[in-house]
């Protein structure tokens, strides 16, 4: 039986909130704390990017090459914590990851080379990767499968807000601090997170469903597992899933600060302006997939937001001079976009696989697109040297392509009770 049979009846549009009950709210609030702290830690490197290729004389390629080895290194991060989290419990792998992301995102702030930052960015990615493996199937299993999309895409929702208040941060840091030393501080601000464990601590556990199995499983953790049938196939499609959805968002998340600078010419504030408007439509967006997700399915809310997302990255980057008012147009959609995409994945991967091994399985395959995923920024960084940032951004709309083909292998799961 699933654990959320014993949760509470609601009506109304926070019904699923008041369905996961005393602790599957306190399982929520610290899930939606980690994700969006998350967030905020891993956007402080976009933000300060040209102030620090600018500092280390780095080229445009060595800078993309920063977000893609904290991406590739998430991946084997979130494949760790997964099964951490199938052997040692949700809440105490989600400690784990807040604390490591948190420690070596201040490290950055004290890098005095190009290596070292790389180093610290790469260990931070360990941190990254993990916290989301952890946090959205610890939510997942305390909600019914009515509200489990929306649920989770509120958890996902977190993630426009971390990213938010590391563009305020940014906009004040850079506006008063010189661009030599702000880009340190920027980093230095990623300590935030570390106060988060102590709610965590006192106040989230695992659903009850999840220790039982814990407890008696003999397969617990295994990747054998999760690669053999019956389980194979999903994991190789669910993986190119999350690999063609986190290429086109990556591409897009690494390199727009960026592009608004040095090709559509904007200053610090006016950056800041056009980035608060791509995350007021991803907060959006991931409010909305969520619901979708819950009515439409995860397929064909996938695909939807698919198409779109790949439609708007090219429409984005390729405005012409002086199309200003054009671009600020299309940047809130865009961020709509590319966000809502996102929301059905906490509750599509968890409803893939069992309890005991869904840790291990969301923390594979979502990870793995990260990893995966993270060649697109590079690409991007080297491609601009001939094409420009605007024209290479165009390469991310070709992961949303790689999420519909995946699609076709995958099964709808709407409504299911977790195993």
């Amino acid at each position: 039986m699933s654990t959320t049979d014993t949760t509470p009846t609601a009506t109304g549009p926070f019904a699923w909130f008041h369905t996961l009950g005393r602790n599957g709210k306190r399982a929520f609030v610290g899930a939606f704390g980690g994700y969006g702290l998350d967030a905020y830690d891993f956007q402080v490197l976009p933000l300060g990017l040209v102030a620090i290729t600018a500092y280390f004389g780095i080229s445009q390629g060595q800078a993309g090459l920063l977000n893609t080895v904290t991406l590739v290194v998430s991946a084997i991060g979130g494949a760790v914590a997964g099964i951490l989290a199938d052997r040692i419990g949700r809440v105490r792998t989600l400690m784990i990851t807040v604390i490591t992301y948190a420690v070596f995102t201040v490290a950055c702030g004290f890098a005095t080379s190009y290596e070292m930052l790389m180093v610290f960015r790469a260990l931070q990615g360990l941190g990254f990767g993990g916290e989301w493996a952890a946090g959205a199937i610890l939510v997942a299993e305390y909600c019914k499968p009515r509200y489990r999309g929306r649920t989770i895409a509120f958890v996902q929702s977190s993630w426009a807000v971390g990213w938010a208040l590391s563009v305020i941060v940014y906009t004040a840091v850079f506006s008063f601090v010189p661009q030599d030393t702000a880009w340190r501080v920027l980093f230095w601000t990623g300590a935030i997170p570390a106060v988060l464990v102590f709610y965590i601590r006192r106040n989230v556990e695992d659903a009850p469903r999840a220790d039982e199995v814990r407890a008696t499983s003999t397969r617990k953790g295994s990747f054998r597992e999760i690669f053999r049938a019956p389980l194979g196939r999903t994991t190789f499609f669910a993986a190119l899933l999350a690999t063609g959805v986190q290429g086109g968002y990556y591409t897009l998340a690494s390199w727009v600060p960026t592009f608004l600078k040095t090709e559509r010419g904007l200053s610090v504030v006016g950056t800041g302006g056009y980035l608060t408007l791509l995350i007021g439509g991803a907060f959006a967006g991931y409010l909305t997939g969520g619901h979708l997700t819950d009515r439409l399915g995860r397929k064909r809310t996938f695909t939807l937001f698919a198409v779109l997302s790949a439609l708007l990255i090219v429409l984005f980057t390729q405005i012409p001079a002086g199309g200003n008012g054009i671009l600020l147009l299309v940047t809130f959609p865009l961020g709509f976009s590319t966000s809502a995409i996102f929301s059905g994945f906490g509750s599509y991967l968890a409803e893939l696989y069992p309890t005991d091994l869904r840790g291990t399985g969301q923390g594979f395959t979502y990870n793995f697109g990260r990893g995966m995923g993270a060649l697109f920024p590079t690409a991007v960084g080297f491609l601009a040297t001939t094409m420009g940032v605007g024209g290479a951004m165009v390469f991310g709309a070709l992961g949303y392509g790689i999420a519909v083909v995946a699609l076709f292998g995958l099964p709808e799961t709407k409504g299911v009770e977790l195993r």
